[in-house]
């Protein structure tokens, strides 16, 4: 486990919108905020959008995205009811975006920065409070013409003015975003990636005897098939302990796993997702497993 989470190599994704008008470019905002939903839920990370401060970058909107986690930086205050808002309710279309955007700032989330607890108190019913700390995994900013009119940015139109575009920033900590990911999905000595940045799909864990390869021989032929079928496959092939092969790939996280030991058969191999029972399927039950 770690404390604060500080990566030796910083890989950012930035984005930055540009607009004629305040009412574009607050569209281009939210389709952002919308795509930075989205994105988090397929790596299946609840991630928060809360109102934060501008901060040096200035502008006049800005929202963090935080996921919840005992050893984040931020302290966040929220009201509990807006991790039930249902995300796949809502389309890519503006008017879908401003009502998921409404329905976002109908309950009190904020960063420390923006914290005032009369305000907190007023809006939030006690009940419904969560005092606790968070990992930003992602910030957007709106900020208006303020860089383009200090850099002479504008663009002519068809009217013939001059106009200072107005600007967005858009940023994702890429490489935090992996620690984060772990931090969110460690559980009880055992790591679970999901399916959408999982180094592999799936691992397969044969039981190996110096006086018998058997079950290699089985377990090379099962990582063709899986190969041909367009799986991302690891074959553990060292000599060593089962069982220390199994808290191995524990920590690895590679979300499914197929053992090759003494429960498996002619066409039967003891198949599980991390964190779940196993169960004896074979190849086609497999490949359709994991594929859903």
């Amino acid at each position: 486990r770690f404390g604060v989470m500080r990566c030796k190599e910083f890989f950012m994704k930035d984005a930055y919108s540009f607009d004629l008008n305040d009412e574009e470019a607050k569209k281009s905002y939210n389709k952002m905020f919308f795509a930075y939903l989205n994105t988090f839920k397929r790596l299946e990370l609840t991630a928060i959008p809360m109102a934060a401060d501008t901060g040096p970058i200035g502008g006049d909107l800005s929202h963090e995205f935080v996921i919840l986690a005992e050893t984040g930086e931020s302290k966040i205050y929220s009201d509990k009811r807006i991790f039930d808002i249902d995300i796949s309710k809502y389309d890519n279309s503006d008017t879908s975006i401003e009502k998921l955007r409404a329905k976002y700032d109908t309950f009190y989330a904020v960063t420390d920065d923006k914290y005032k607890s009369t305000e907190f108190d007023k809006n939030v019913k006690k009940e419904n409070q969560i005092e606790t700390k968070g990992i930003e995994v992602g910030h957007i900013f709106y900020f208006g013409d303020k860089y383009s009119k200090s850099m002479n940015c504008s663009v002519d139109t068809k009217e013939g003015k001059k106009i200072f575009v107005k600007m967005g920033s858009y940023g994702i900590g890429v490489s935090r975003l992996v620690a984060a990911i772990i931090e969110a999905k460690y559980k009880d000595n055992k790591m679970k990636w999901p399916k959408s940045v999982s180094p592999f799909d799936v691992v397969i864990i044969p039981s190996i005897n110096k006086n018998d390869s058997t079950n290699l021989v089985k377990a090379k032929k099962l990582y063709e098939e899986l190969k041909k079928n367009s799986l991302d496959v690891l074959l553990d092939d060292i000599d060593e302990n089962i069982s220390n092969k199994f808290k191995k790939h524990d920590l690895l996280g590679i979300p499914f796993q197929i053992i090759i030991g003494s429960k498996s058969s002619k066409d039967l191999f003891e198949f599980k997702e991390v964190n779940s029972e196993s169960k004896m399927l074979d190849l086609n039950q497999i490949i359709k497993q994991i594929k859903n």
